[in-house]
């Protein structure tokens, strides 16, 4: 009986971790802070977008957009404003409104009325489904206000993307380039539908 009490003890002690095995306690995570956050002061997020930057008028103008909380190690931004409420030729591709790639990292947004052309002030790109230049919303009056999304991802790199054919194949590209650098995204959103 003492043999196997003996055997048995020295099964479990056998098992017993050393000290040096023992995985330390862990440390208490630290409060994440607040994320990327992109608004613009011409509307309120989620709410409808004024006439002045859509297509209701003749020549519409981009809205001035701000950005916070920039995840450190950021080198550039994207930002990608689209129509999900439009369907492109029978795909899930959504409607380019402003594609903007290569923003420097340490720009703090984009002031209002950029100007056309392939190439902004502080060197990004932009595209469209109008070309190279802000495109505002349009959805019918007939219909229900769509959702004009404006995506800002910050990145760990820049991205030199060349225009491609069509506003689908560059934002398929810069979309592409940009998987695997996304440190951070923020969305805002407008509504609109033209007036009767």
């Amino acid at each position: 009986m003492r043999s196997l009490l003996f055997v048995l003890l020295f099964a479990f002690v056998l098992n017993l971790p050393l000290p040096a095995q023992q995985a330390p306690p862990a440390a208490p995570a630290a409060p994440a802070g607040p994320g990327l956050t992109i608004t613009t002061a011409a509307w309120p997020d989620g709410d409808d977008i004024p006439l002045k930057f859509t297509q209701a008028v003749p020549t519409p103008v981009s809205p001035a957009l701000t950005w916070t909380n920039v995840p450190p190690g950021t080198r550039s931004f994207v930002l990608h404003m689209h129509d999900p409420d439009v369907s492109i030729n029978k795909t899930a591709n959504t409607q380019v409104h402003w594609l903007v790639w290569g923003i420097p990292g340490a720009a703090t947004g984009l002031s209002e009325g950029q100007p056309q052309g392939e190439k902004l002030p502080d060197g990004s790109r932009q595209v469209s489904a109008s070309g190279q230049v802000y495109r505002g919303p349009g959805a019918r009056a007939a219909g229900p206000k769509h959702h004009y999304t404006f995506e800002l991802y910050a990145l760990d790199t820049t991205i030199d993307v060349p225009h491609g054919a069509n506003e689908q194949d560059t934002r398929a590209a810069v979309l592409a380039a940009m998987n695997g650098h996304i440190l951070g995204k923020a969305v805002m959103v407008g509504l609109f539908k033209r007036p009767q």
